[in-house]
């Protein structure tokens, strides 16, 4: 550096204390200390006082002055006010000079003036310690060696006075030496308490965040759990047993002995306790309605510990999701199949086609031609059957894009119409209604005309044959469209509505039963919902598909 550089030393806590808490109440603890040092100087010199020789008067006023001062800092707030590891951290900061460098200075004259020769070397223990916990440790070493030069300028003093300095000098070089280890020890104590303070705190806040977790965890599952003791007292919950049990929500914890419905669960409890051991059993729940609901049981205990209590886990779960999860297991899997021998009908179907096709060439105008039209009839029934399983097939990517719905579906529908020879107009059994040119929707063009000839196919079977009978509807609804296909007829009855939308059910004998299977499910790929309901006011029966816009969000079902 150039000669008019300034050189300085930045110090920084080696080992700073991490909570504020704690050194507040380390830093109220030594103060309290030296309030009670200042206390008992006092004290010592009025023993002298009254047994021996009366002190000297610097010496009584100096120590009622530090136990004055040390009892003030100790009990009025607004002198502490601002004290923090990093302002103690500071040679130059007043906190520091009002404790512990005031002790330095109080303390080494009154080292060096007392006439009756008392030794108060070992007060400078005080200010020495409380730098080696609080402060750095360049500034604690600092400390001792401004109380150790403190030593060694009482013994000059007293060579000045005439006094034996070699007894003097050596105090001064054992008191030193001993308050350089008290801070050396010291520091080292503090700082291995802090480390080990902050590695409590962390693992308290990994703790709690762990405990945070898993409660989220369970609150989230759809199975029911509940901790319950042998006593039959619940412990702990969660939202899904509280449901399953009829339990009042804002109970955290109750006796499962107190309602008789609940009866069934205490007797597998009981079971269980007697057993030992885990065990998986099915109760069943009486109704208020008459009814039960019938519930399976998965029980688990903890392990015990030594003088802890024994635990029962329970997990519960409805029966009907049990039996309803595996018939979806077992559609899935049947999906499967079917897409496999769906493969494999494909091919030889194209080629009877093909047959048929030439045999009819060969046939025409001849009684054999009716039977190649049976053929071909049944041709092309199959072959829309493998290519409605095929559609379906699980694991096939959406194409979900923005399109033209009002274009899209006006062109599904004057085809659809053309097919199935009716003709529009005002007095036409098929009516179409679109709310505007234009409206966009987020669908595959070719999965929207099916979805739409499939419901239009299912309203001309069960329609009525009067005026506007068949209807479809393009509207706005909320932040989506609504694509609503009505047909006036009889309610579709209860037994057959709870059916709607399942694979392989049908009311025809010659029908597959995948039509509106295969509109809910492309309507699911494409973040679409579809539902049936009666319009009392039409006397029609409705299919709703919930479209999605391109700056609509997808919502959970």
């Amino acid at each position: 550096m150039g000669g008019h550089g300034s050189w300085f030393v930045e110090v920084q806590p080696a080992e700073p204390v991490e909570s504020s808490a704690s050194f507040e109440r380390l830093y109220r603890a030594f103060l309290a200390a030296r309030a009670a040092l200042g206390l008992a100087l006092i004290a010592a010199q009025l023993m002298a006082a009254a047994l021996s020789t009366p002190p000297a008067r610097s010496t009584l006023a100096l120590s009622a002055y530090y136990a004055m001062a040390a009892v003030a800092l100790w009990l009025l707030p607004q002198l502490r006010r601002g004290a923090s590891a990093r302002s103690l951290a500071r040679i130059s900061s007043p906190h520091w000079w009002s404790a512990i460098g005031m002790d330095l200075v109080l303390f080494g004259v009154l080292h060096a003036l007392d006439p009756s020769g008392v030794n108060y070397g070992a007060l400078f223990v005080m200010p020495v310690l409380m730098a080696a916990v609080l402060c750095p440790r360049l500034l604690a070493l600092a400390t001792a060696a401004i109380a150790t030069l403190g030593l060694l300028g009482a013994a000059v003093w007293a060579l000045l006075l005439g006094a034996d300095v070699g007894l003097r000098t050596t105090q001064a070089g054992l008191v030193g030496s001993g308050l350089f280890a008290v801070s050396l020890l010291a520091g080292e104590l503090s700082a291995r308490l802090a480390r080990e303070e902050k590695a409590a705190r962390g693992s308290l806040a990994l703790a709690r965040q762990q405990e945070s977790l898993n409660r989220l965890v369970i609150d989230e599952m759809q199975e029911g759990v509940l901790v319950v003791d042998r006593r039959g007292r619940v412990r702990a919950t969660n939202p899904a047993s509280r449901e399953l049990l009829g339990a009042a929500s804002g109970e955290l914890s109750w006796q499962l002995r107190g309602r008789a419905d609940w009866q069934p669960l205490v007797q597998a409890l009981e079971r269980a306790y007697v057993g030992g051991t885990g065990a998986e059993v099915d109760v069943a729940l009486p109704l208020e309605s008459g009814l039960s609901r019938s519930l399976r049981l998965r029980l688990r205990f903890t392990r015990q510990r030594e003088g802890s209590e024994e635990l029962c886990v329970l997990f519960v779960e409805d029966n009907r999701e049990l039996l309803a999860r595996t018939r979806q297991e077992k559609l899935a899997a049947m999906g499967r199949v079917s897409v496999g021998i769906a493969h494999e009908i494909r091919n030889p179907l194209a080629a009877i086609a093909q047959a048929n096709a030439l045999i009819a060439e060969d046939v025409a105008g001849m009684r054999a031609e009716q039977l190649t039209k049976m053929v071909a009839s049944n041709v092309q029934r199959l072959k829309r059957l493998v290519d409605d399983v095929t559609e379906i097939a699980p694991g096939m990517q959406p194409d979900t894009q923005p399109l033209d719905a009002s274009a899209r579906v006006q062109e599904a529908c004057e085809e659809w119409a053309r097919v199935n020879d009716i003709k529009p107009g005002a007095q036409s059994r098929f009516q179409l209604q679109i709310e505007a040119p234009g409206l966009q929707a987020l669908f595959d063009a070719e999965h929207l005309r099916r979805v739409l000839v499939n419901l239009l196919d299912n309203a001309h079977r069960h329609a009525e044959t009067g005026v506007g009978a068949i209807a479809v509807v393009l509207a706005r609804h909320g932040d989506g469209l609504e694509l609503v296909v009505r047909s006036a007829g009889a309610p579709v009855p209860p037994d057959i509505e709870r059916h709607l939308f399942e694979p392989f059910f049908s009311t025809r004998s010659r029908g597959s039963g995948l039509g509106l299977y295969i509109c809910r499910e492309l309507c699911e790929r494409h973040a679409a919902r579809i539902d049936y309901r009666r319009s009392g006011d039409a006397a029609a029966n409705e299919f709703r598909v919930q479209l999605r816009m391109p700056s609509a969000p997808i919502t959970s079902r």
